[in-house]
């Protein structure tokens, strides 16, 4: 592995790590050269995952692009690049456990989408509106008022299951 400051191949591993999905292994390195830290990833390769996009034309999944769509979203909001690694990392695990060999880009923008709504408001609203293709306020409108109703939907649905708990119907007592 070649240090991306200077591009000596002289490292040494300080840390490493299985992250969260098991699919990976972080490695922080420290090169022998400059003596800067960063950070690598292994990943047991994987037959590629084709995207047909919305104009019809195929091209590998790229983790990066998905990965570069997060990080614009999320610009300023103060989630960690960590947190938003694993974002990444869980909506390639999600495609490829679904074992298809393609998927389509809209597949990948709605999961995207669902994450970012349980992480960030503001970064939801920014990748629809890029992914959705805003063209005017009122679809900014729209889209605020069907966040709304997922937010309410999701509160109604806890309460339900609160007052349906065994704890809250005297189990137990």
């Amino acid at each position: 592995m070649r240090c991306p400051f200077c591009a000596s191949e002289d490292s040494r591993v300080v840390d490493s790590r299985d992250s969260e999905s098991g699919d990976s292994v972080r490695r922080r390195r420290e090169c022998l050269h400059c003596g800067r830290r960063y950070t690598t990833y292994e990943r047991v390769e994987e037959t590629p995952l084709v995207v047909v996009k919305r104009s019809g034309t195929e091209e590998v999944f790229t983790r990066a692009k998905l990965l570069n769509g997060l990080l614009r979203a999320c610009e300023k909001r103060g989630i960690t690049l960590e947190r938003i690694e694993r974002i990444a990392d869980e909506i390639e695990g999600d495609l490829r456990r679904e074992s298809v060999q393609q998927v389509t880009s809209a597949e990948i923008g709605e999961l995207a989408l669902r994450y970012l709504r349980d992480l960030d408001r503001v970064a939801y609203i920014r990748f629809a509106s890029v992914y959705r293709q805003f063209e005017d306020i009122d679809e900014f409108e729209d889209e605020l008022a069907r966040l709304e109703a997922l937010d309410s939907t999701a509160a109604f649905d806890a309460a339900a299951a609160r007052k349906t708990s065994p704890e809250s119907m005297g189990a137990g007592t």
